[in-house]
């Protein structure tokens, strides 16, 4: 089973891709931008993306972790602000998906990677939730239209702390961190199960500490 991992360089690639290490079954093709990886591609880039599915030929399964999107204070942004994200993280994942179409087997899937700054928003990441949103119904959407069996959802993690890392950041307060665990059989679940246009959350709302 041949898996295209974008964005495996990172920290939720990193913990991914070593979840699908431990299938020897599974032959991982990794992706990033400029590190240490199979293959290099700027998803944010139509012909690199297109280039990728021409150097990885036919795929299973195809999970993105990669994407870019603009921060700082609403005040400050500007059009070209919030083309940071749309280019990026959210046409950079449909590129992924309307392009790979044609490369996927059949009953493969498409796992892309949202975020729980949709419903739980913090200052200065508002590109990031608006994104995240576009993305979250971009699967809805398209699960209705794919054929042959081929399979599409979205993991929203929540914050993902680097391995050793404590405490909390401070742009972010009081979000608890979700464990590294949770996060992998997110994917893996998405990749390899059975459901299709879900959204699999792996987040606990900071709201959810105000309820009686």
């Amino acid at each position: 089973m041949k898996v295209i991992l974008i964005g495996a360089t990172g920290t939720v690639g990193s913990i991914v891709l070593a979840t699908l290490l431990q299938n020897r079954e599974i032959e991982v093709i990794t992706v990033s931008r400029t590190g240490k990886t199979d293959l290099h591609a700027d998803i944010s880039d139509p012909d690199a993306v297109a280039k990728l599915f021409g150097a990885t030929g036919s795929f299973d399964a195809l999970i993105n972790v990669a994407g870019d999107c603009w921060i700082g204070p609403f005040d400050e942004m500007t059009e070209d602000s919030w083309y940071t994200g749309i280019r990026s993280k959210l046409m950079g994942q449909i590129n992924l998906v309307m392009m790979g179409k044609a490369y996927i087997n059949e009953g493969g899937s498409f796992t892309l990677t949202s975020g729980f700054l949709s419903d739980d928003p913090v200052k200065g990441t508002i590109n990031y939730s608006v994104v995240n949103g576009g993305i979250d119904n971009f699967v809805l959407a398209a699960a209705t239209e794919l054929s042959r069996g081929i399979r599409i959802n979205a993991v929203s993690p929540g914050l993902v702390l680097p391995a050793g890392h404590k405490g909390m950041y401070a742009a972010t307060p009081g979000q608890y961190p979700v464990s590294h665990d949770r996060v992998a059989y997110a994917y893996y679940k998405s990749a390899f199960g059975y459901l299709t246009g879900q959204v699999f959350r792996v987040w606990e709302p900071s709201t959810q500490y105000l309820r009686k």
